[in-house]
């Protein structure tokens, strides 16, 4: 069989002791998914190792990079119809069911990661190895698409794990790292990489006794247990996401509630519901969302500049924050501000991150080892990319370039992390001016993906290159953008706050303002982002948008400013804040009628005259870059898919008509003729 031409993604050998190497290479790709392709090849070999009867079976991967990274999801686009999901994924089940039933001993050889798809191919397997590597991850991200597991997980995920952790994994989509893993008991050993094949060998000649399933397990799958628990998972459920907005989650619950223990039963109901979803908007955006999020991952041209050291000025939150992430993505980072007193925080700010991230002592202390405090700026001249996060003045900015660029290598990346003031006002000091571009990072630095890859017309296309490979260097999704007032995440965010600032001043509560954003589907309502981005920066943008773009600023922002209310850093803003959350007084009045359209039209709105102005010359990566750097609803697809979804014409007679009632700055932008075009 190792050497049947037929097979292109599987490699399938036998040893002397009779040890079955299956070995998946998808070909033409760089990482393995199960694709159909993968499955029906995987039904082939399995149908020959019958016949061999072989001792056991290891199941690997010939990528570097990890085991499975989960079914293949461009071929979910292609599905019509429920009944044509209920056959792909029952097609997959049955196949990894023959894995399951193998009369000899199966084990799982996971050399990285295991998502989605490549988990219950692990979990089909008897046995299951894990490499001893930080960034190795298992497990069952489908909820974020919208979907569930379908070949199988939700039922051999429960059996496994228990209910509990298996749910946990599933309704959150969470990652799970090795030791985690092995203490909970999804995979049965945790090793160093290079003792992977040697333990998979032992395990194979030797098979541990198979685990017993706890009596407390077996009560729990009992039907009261089942409605119980079902009711408690709801309510958490509930708490984070709307059963009309994100119906995945509760419809793994709701399946596990019908079927419990009856794996046959609920192998069929896991296809019919999975099929179900996979046909909603909110599946079809989800799966939107995250094959453009592969595209980002691939913008940029074919040279892959080397990245080794970062050197960032300013120690601020933004600053700080910058440098800290930088280290924790491997890279050395040297950190400077006027005085080491200014630095200090930023330092302790990052040592809190990388406790959170990284968990174990030894990698902690490597990535403390790694930012270096550096008021000197002695670490200008070894920098390959420098990054600029003072305070938001021209002239300061200037001096500072002036002072920077003769220190620097000549290919160094040369960035600023401003966010409104344009690049054309910032390059004059700079011999080179051309070299300059915007690496807009986002608050906070660690939770949003968005970098905006900001530049002008002149900048050259190399240059551009080099700042998206960075921001791919450390695990960011770069946007490019022509250098406007506001690029794009803060235009379009401004007219969205700045109108609820004014229905609040117009006297509807601000707890109903965010009820409504919340309702739509934002993270967050406005006023509650105004107070959390803080209101002094607000101010400051909406200034500098106000007078590009005729965005009006509310009278009542720019008193609480001037009182030193900033929101949340200050402890109160619109709202008071005790532990970092806001103290919101509902009384569950009911939402006016039309507020939703008051609040998001004017965003979706400045999203098309962003794209009218070219700043971003894309709609599908506009629609990316203002969900991954607002957190526009993700089901809805973006604001422009929104829009078409909804229908563009009507989106513009409703603008026309809350232009009539509010006043001309709903008046729909000319851009939507282009598109509608």
């Amino acid at each position: 069989m190792s050497n049947d031409k037929t097979l292109q993604h599987w490699r399938y050998e036998t040893d002397d002791d009779r040890i079955a190497w299956l070995t998946l290479d998808k070909a033409d790709a760089t990482t393995n998914v199960l694709s159909k392709a993968v499955l029906e090849e995987l039904h082939e070999v399995l149908g020959v190792m019958k016949a061999e009867a072989p001792r056991a079976v290891i199941v690997r991967s010939g990528k570097a990079n990890g085991f499975v990274a989960g079914a293949d999801i461009k071929e979910f686009t292609t599905l019509e119809n429920p009944e044509q999901a209920v056959g792909l994924v029952r097609a997959g089940q049955s196949v990894l069911e023959e894995l399951e039933n193998l009369p000899c001993p199966s084990i799982a050889l996971i050399n990285g990661f295991a998502l989605g798809g490549g988990l219950e191919l692990a979990l089909a397997c008897h046995y299951r190895i894990l490499t001893d590597d930080p960034k190795a991850v298992l497990g069952l991200p489908e909820v974020r698409l919208g979907i569930h597991p379908g070949f199988g997980g939700t039922v051999r995920s429960i059996r496994t794990v228990g209910v509990f952790a298996a749910m946990d994994m599933m309704l959150t989509g969470r990652n799970i790292r090795p030791k985690q893993a092995k203490r909970m008991g999804l995979v049965d050993q945790v090793v160093p990489g290079r003792h992977l094949e040697r333990a998979a060998r032992m395990m194979a000649l030797k098979p541990p006794a198979p685990r017993k399933r706890p009596l407390k397990e077996k009560l729990l799958a009992a039907a009261p247990a089942r409605a119980a628990i079902a009711r408690v998972l709801e309510k958490q459920v509930a708490k984070k996401a709307r059963r009309d907005h994100y119906p995945a989650p509760y419809a793994i619950i709701d399946l596990w509630k019908r079927c419990g223990d009856r794996a046959g039963e609920m192998y069929l109901e896991e296809a019919q519901s999975i099929a179900r979803l996979m046909m909603t908007d909110t599946a079809r955006n989800l799966v939107r969302v995250f094959l453009l999020q592969d595209r980002m991952k691939s913008l940029g041209g074919s040279e892959k500049p080397k990245f080794e050291h970062v050197h960032v000025v300013g120690a601020g939150v933004m600053g700080g924050d910058i440098a800290a992430w930088c280290a924790l993505r491997g890279l050395s980072v040297t950190l400077q501000d006027r005085e080491p007193k200014y630095i200090a925080p930023a330092i302790k700010r990052a040592h809190k991150l990388f406790q959170r991230k990284l968990r174990e002592p030894r990698l902690v202390q490597a990535a403390m080892d790694r930012l270096m405090p550096d008021v000197e700026g002695t670490g200008v001249p070894r920098a390959d990319v420098v990054i600029e996060a003072i305070f938001e003045n021209v002239e300061a900015k200037q001096a500072l370039y002036e002072s920077l660029e003769p220190r620097m290598k000549p290919e160094a990346v040369l960035a600023t992390n401003t966010s409104s003031i344009k690049l054309e006002d910032l390059r004059g000091a700079l011999k080179n001016p051309d070299r300059l571009i915007g690496l807009h990072f986002f608050n906070p630095v660690a939770m949003m993906p968005l970098v905006e890859v900001i530049h002008t017309r002149e900048t050259p296309q190399v240059e551009i290159d080099r700042g998206i490979a960075f921001a791919r260097r450390i695990d960011r999704l770069p946007l490019p953008c022509l250098s406007s007032p506001g690029f794009v995440v803060n235009r379009v965010l401004m007219p969205y706050m700045m109108e609820a600032l004014l229905v609040a001043q117009q006297g509807v509560p601000m707890p109903v303002i965010d009820r409504a954003a919340t309702r739509f589907g934002m993270p967050m309502g406005p006023v509650e982002l105004a107070d959390s981005v803080g209101l002094d920066v607000a101010l400051h943008v909406s200034r500098i948008l106000g007078d590009a773009y005729g965005i009006p600023v509310p009278a009542e922002l720019e008193k609480l400013v001037e009182a030193g209310k900033l929101g949340r850093k200050t402890g109160e803003g619109f709202y008071v804040w005790k532990d970092g959350k806001p103290v919101k007084h509902d009384k569950g009045d009911e939402i006016p009628a039309g507020l939703e359209d008051r609040l998001l039209l004017p965003l979706v709105n400045e999203a098309i005259a962003v794209y009218r102005d070219g700043v971003v010359d894309d709609l599908d990566l506009l629609d990316a870059g203002v969900i991954f750097g607002t957190g526009f609803a993700p089901f809805r697809g973006g604001p422009i898919h929104y829009a078409r979804t909804r229908g563009i014409e009507h989106v513009v007679t409703t603008l026309h008509d809350l232009a009539t009632v509010h006043g001309e700055r709903f008046e729909a932008d000319e851009g939507w003729q282009q598109v509608a075009a």
